[in-house]
């Protein structure tokens, strides 16, 4: 074998190993992660937390009140809940799937509930459609105050 010219078999080997790192399957694996990643990081909710106890509401647990601010509320992804406090000592309790496309809501800010996949906005009193693209408001639910706690049905 010449130095510098390469022999025709170990050529062989490398386009064999190559070829197998760059196979049509093998381009479809890795594409596959890293949509489904990308797919899992866009449906996430950051602002979505459970309650500071581990009981949310429904689940047969109750939840402080003083985790609800006045004027704002909290995202329970585990129950798919919201509640809301929209003026002081009124609670209120609403489905956190949006009627969009089955987002969870992300947070309460100025009043309003807000999808943070396509920004519909919810009035935080009523949860009817203040803006964006839901075709309906959010589903209320039954939610009982006792005391300092409350639980949501």
């Amino acid at each position: 074998m010449t130095e510098g010219i390469p022999h025709p078999a170990s050529d062989r080997g490398l386009h064999e190993r190559v070829g197998a790192l760059t196979d049509r399957r093998g381009v479809l694996k890795v594409v596959g992660v890293v949509v489904g990643a990308g797919a899992l990081a866009a449906c996430s909710s950051p602002n979505a937390t459970p309650s500071s106890d581990g009981a949310s509401p429904g689940s047969g647990g109750s939840t402080p009140t003083s985790e609800i601010p006045v004027g704002g509320g909290k995202v329970f992804a585990d129950s798919q809940t919201v509640v809301t406090q929209p003026t002081a000592g009124t609670f209120k309790a609403f489905d956190a799937v949006c009627p969009h496309q089955g987002c969870t809501v992300g947070s309460v800010e100025g009043g309003q509930i807000i999808c943070p996949c396509h920004q519909s906005h919810f009035d935080a009193a009523t949860g009817n459609v203040v803006s964006g693209p839901a075709p309906t408001g959010l589903t209320a639910k039954k939610i009982t105050v006792t005391g300092g706690t409350f639980s949501v049905s």
